[in-house]
């Protein structure tokens, strides 16, 4: 399949999909004779407004996860600002990873690079050999070395020129006088050089999410120390709780945009585990980021935007006649969670499952409490193991506990034991599970360390499992 548009008044080919890439069809080649070489190649009407407006929603969507700072790189991808917030991702490398899988659950074939700038960010996505990749800090000019002068982003006609000169590389291109290039082709191609390899910067005018409650402040003269940034914090802090408070809302996500007198921002993301507009917490929070902030030869204007907002109801305050105020956690939440992340902060909540490795999940650390509760008639171990690991045991058949087991090189003597547990598989989600059984078996050994162990199968019957045994968990 191919996207159609007009180049003038040809009708060429905008855009092709993977099918027809391998078949030898690229962007620009006529409709006409794209036709006459395969008949049967579905052609569609390009909309470029429909495309600008989709990558839009896109960025928003990336700015509500990843960074505050991104913008559209037309026609077919997004730049971001990722300083100081691919921590809360894991790494720089973990955060492309999850953005490529995401869009390819969306079901888009992306590629994610980072790099110094983004005319190299640009050039490796679109013209490098893999999907995903992290280039080290210095290193720009000799990956960029490489590449095509389309990846540069000049135009046609100066692509045409090159090409005519013999210069296809940005190596070589890169080496050139910069007086006959300027002369025969305009400053394009050096402002172009510069931007890509990070000598002249490039503004990121990011994209803003609709009717957010945002404040901002100019400066007549530039401001840098840290203590100033502080003080006018806790001026643009008040006035944006007051525009919360009337709409009712409180804050969950934070954007702090600083931008420099060189014409590059940078910004501050703090996130809350519930909505708030308490000014003193909001003030800590993005005070103790400002260490992250380079301010360049000075900052002349900064915006302070709520770029996710939800409604907060007013609560009466409980009196202590009447019953104890509930301990209120959410604000040492906030504070770990702007450290190392929110998806480092999390709390275990019980699935109706008899398998252990699935009678849990992860959820937010404030999420409302469940319903459902582990079983009390059998006790579980306070740490589960990621993966049941065998031991070597003996025990009499059908279903006595081991006298002994060896687990990781140390033989324990079992004193005292309790079992056994007879789990069974959830054959209605897996056929697979239709005749497995365990049996669990809480041990305790001579020197008094409690285990959770359990033999696969019954005992009796090899369909039901190998009648290995495991040690799965361990009490205390």
């Amino acid at each position: 399949m191919a996207l159609v548009g007009r180049e003038g008044r040809r009708r060429v080919l905008l855009s092709v999909d993977l099918a027809a890439r391998k078949l030898g069809l690229r962007p620009g080649t006529p409709v006409a004779k794209a036709q006459a070489l395969y008949p049967d190649l579905v052609l569609m009407d390009a909309d470029p407004e429909g495309d600008r407006l989709g990558l839009e929603k896109l960025a928003l969507w990336f700015q509500h996860r990843v960074a505050p700072i991104v913008a559209v790189d037309a026609p077919d991808g997004l730049v971001l600002d990722t300083t100081g917030a691919d921590h809360l991702h894991g790494g720089e490398l973990p955060m492309l990873k999850d953005m490529v899988h995401r869009m390819a659950g969306a079901g888009f074939r992306a590629t994610a690079v980072v790099a110094d700038t983004w005319g190299a960010a640009h050039a490796i996505a679109r013209y490098g050999r893999v999907p995903i990749a992290v280039v080290p800090p210095g290193n720009t000019a000799s990956v960029l070395a490489d590449l095509p002068v389309e990846a540069l982003r000049l135009p046609d006609p100066i692509i045409d020129g090159l090409a005519t000169l013999g210069v296809s590389r940005i190596g070589p291109l890169a080496a050139m006088p910069r007086a006959p290039l300027a002369l025969r082709f305009g400053p394009d191609v050096a402002r172009r050089l510069d931007q890509a390899f990070g000598r002249i910067g490039e503004a990121i005018v990011p994209v803003r999410p609709v009717d957010p409650v945002e404040v901002s402040r100019n400066f007549a003269e530039p401001i840098g120390a840290a203590e100033t940034i502080a003080r006018y914090i806790g001026r643009l802090v008040p006035l944006l709780c007051q525009g919360l408070d009337e709409r009712g809302q409180g804050v969950r996500r934070l954007d702090l945009l600083l931008h420099r007198v060189d014409s590059r921002t940078e910004a501050i993301r703090v996130a809350t585990a519930m909505p708030v507009r308490d000014v003193k917490r909001l003030t800590r929070l993005l005070c103790e980021k400002i260490e992250t902030i380079d301010p360049g030869f000075g900052i002349e204007r900064m915006v302070l935007i709520a770029s996710l907002a939800e409604p907060m109801d007013r609560r009466q305050t409980v009196s202590s006649l009447i019953a104890e105020e509930e301990a209120d956690v959410s604000d040492l939440i906030d504070t770990l969670a702007n450290r190392v992340g929110m998806q480092a902060l999390y709390r275990f909540a019980p699935v109706e499952s008899d398998l252990p490795e699935r009678s849990f999940c992860r959820v937010p650390a404030l999420a409302p409490e469940e319903t459902k509760d582990w079983p009390e008639h059998w006790p579980r171990p306070t740490r589960l193991l990621a993966r049941p690991e065998p031991v070597q045991a003996m025990a009499e058949l059908p279903d006595q506990p081991p006298l002994f087991f060896i687990w990781r090189g140390v033989r324990r003597k079992v004193k005292c034991a309790d079992g056994p547990e007879r789990v069974f598989g959830e054959w209605w989600k897996n056929d697979a599970e239709l005749t497995i059984a365990r049996d669990y078996f809480r041990i305790e050994d001579t020197s008094g360390e409690r285990f959770w162990l359990y033999r696969a199968g019954d005992g009796e019957h090899g369909e039901t499992g190998s009648q290995g045994w495991f040690l799965h968990g361990i009490f205390g």
